[in-house]
């Protein structure tokens, strides 16, 4: 596929994973419904393949430190 396309295979590899992305993700993202720290590099690393520590990767948003005054 890569060849055919003129890109490289290691490209091809990382963006075919994302169609194992857990729906619930992909729903989250298309909707908009996704913390705003998460970004198109953090998909293109490699994640686990469960859908439930997928979730808790890509959903749970970064906690804000709250400092004292």
């Amino acid at each position: 596929m890569a060849k055919s396309e003129n890109i490289s295979p290691s490209f091809v590899s990382r963006i075919l994973r994302l169609a194992y992305l857990s729906p619930t993700v992909v729903e989250a993202i298309l909707d908009g419904k996704y913390p705003a720290n998460l970004t198109m590099k953090d998909l293109m690393e490699p994640f686990p393949m469960e859908w439930e520590r997928q979730e808790k990767l890509f959903l749970n948003p970064i906690p804000i430190e709250k400092t004292s005054r």
